[in-house]
């Protein structure tokens, strides 16, 4: 799958539950229950064995109260530690509903809700778990619960067809909800990550650019001493008349020569990232895919205005967001090229347009409209390169910092499936399409440095 980046994924999200939100929570509960049996109790003359469930409800303010006492107020919880509190809720909400007539209690529906948590919460084999336990309590407490009876006797007692679509809605309440949940919360949880490693991404790219700028100073900065060290070196050895002295002398003044051409190689990016904040866009591309020209695929560039528009190319600001992007655009399709990769742009007076695209398999056809999605895997089933695996992150990586630049990016396949190989054209694999409204990337011209002075 024409994907990836060297930024692993976070798949596991643990320590993630505060204690004291499920300690809140069950406080709720608590409140909720002691407020139903007593309005059944006093209210309604329901006969409830009291008792029991002033016990069943007190268990669970045990619970919270040993919680509180035991565990600090920043306690987060494991992936074991959340669903062993789930279990107990659903365990203890399952006692409660069968002393007070089982699935015949309106409230029962909320024995969903530990499954919910869960959902949201922890990963999906746990949730699972929690999920089937959940229905096996239900189907206990359908066949084995006290009924609910007035005081003066009267069995209030609902068909048994309600029972049965009763426990029915539970249990697809149970794997709809626990389901539906658990992709919207991981979908999220992936997004978040991907945005992470987004800003990770984008913070080392302009570290670089930073770092690039401190040497170019450093180097000009050094420029002068060094050339003293130099000019004192070479009269020192014209007037030294010792032959070790002069031999010193003359290697002070190559180890000077030396420095200034490190500084100078070292400076050469950099005074490009402090001075020259803009750039031809043929020379940005080039800078883009300048790591990846020497893979042995063939890179080829192409700029041309569109009809209509201005034949001289456009200045467009050396965004570091931009160059990284760029780049890794240009490295999936070296990746999976046969033997040619083409980096085409075209503009007009309002509009760029950069194409990257190559002569390798292309997207997978099951997932091209999801292309640029985070953690998105290939099915087993699709032709993937050997030896890669990619997780998505790279295309999400780029398509987050283009479109931080204004842009609009479509992805597409160069051939139609159907077509033999002596039909299909030479771009007929992947293609990026990335499109800005001009003005959003075009540099502002300045007189440059102005006419020379003459000195008098």
């Amino acid at each position: 799958m024409k994907q990836g980046s060297t930024l692993p994924a976070l798949e596991a999200h643990g320590d993630w539950v505060r204690l004291r939100t499920l300690i809140f929570l069950r406080w709720t509960a608590v409140f909720g229950q002691l407020g139903a049996i007593f309005t059944a109790r006093m209210v309604y003359g329901i006969a409830i064995d009291l008792p029991l469930c002033l016990l069943t409800v007190g268990a669970a303010v045990a619970g919270n109260l040993v919680a509180i006492f035991l565990f600090p107020e920043t306690k987060r919880l494991t992936e074991g530690e959340t669903l062993a509190m789930l279990m107990f809720d659903v365990a203890q909400l399952a006692l409660l509903l069968g002393l007070t007539g089982g699935l015949e209690n309106p409230f029962a529906l909320l024995i969903i809700v530990p499954v919910t948590i869960a959902a949201t919460a922890l990963q999906r084999r746990a949730t699972i778990f929690l999920g089937v336990v959940t229905i096996v309590v239900v189907s206990l407490v359908a066949m084995v619960s006290l009924p609910l009876t007035f005081d003066d006797g009267t069995l209030l007692e609902v068909p048994r067809l309600f029972r049965f679509g009763f426990w029915l809605s539970i249990v697809i309440g149970v794997v709809f909800l626990g389901v539906y949940t658990h992709r919207i919360a991981s979908e999220n949880h992936s997004m978040a990550d991907a945005l992470v490693a987004t800003q990770l991404a984008l913070v080392r790219e302009q570290k670089l650019t930073d770092l690039g700028g401190v040497v170019a100073a450093a180097a000009h900065e050094l420029g002068t001493p060094l050339a003293t060290i130099k000019l004192v070196s070479a009269e020192l050895a014209d007037e030294l008349e010792r032959e070790d002295h002069r031999e010193d002398a003359l290697l002070i003044r190559a180890q000077a020569d030396r420095c200034r051409d490190i500084l100078h190689s070292m400076g050469r990016a950099g005074k490009d990232d402090l001075h020259l904040r803009s750039a031809p866009l043929l020379a940005v591309l080039r800078e883009a895919a300048e790591p990846h020209l020497e893979r042995g695929k063939a890179v080829h560039f192409d700029c041309l205005p569109m009809e209509g528009g201005p034949a001289r190319q456009p200045t467009i600001y050396r965004y570091p967001e931009l160059i990284h992007a760029l780049r890794n655009l240009v490295q999936n399709a070296v990746d999976f090229a046969q033997t040619a990769v083409w980096v085409e742009a075209s503009w007009s007076d309002d509009l760029l347009v950069v194409r990257v695209s190559d002569d390798g398999p292309g997207y997978p056809a099951g997932l091209l409209g999801r292309i640029g999605d985070p953690f998105l895997a290939a099915k087993r089933s699709e032709p993937a390169r050997p030896g890669y695996d990619g997780m998505g992150l790279g295309l999400f990586i780029a398509k987050t910092l283009l479109e931080r630049t204004g842009a609009r990016l479509s992805f597409s396949n160069g051939a139609d499936p159907f077509l033999t190989a002596e039909e299909e054209a030479p771009r007929r694999g992947a293609v990026v399409e990335v499109r800005w409204p001009l003005d959003r990337l075009i540099a502002e011209t300045s007189g440059g440095l102005g006419e020379n002075t003459a000195f008098h």
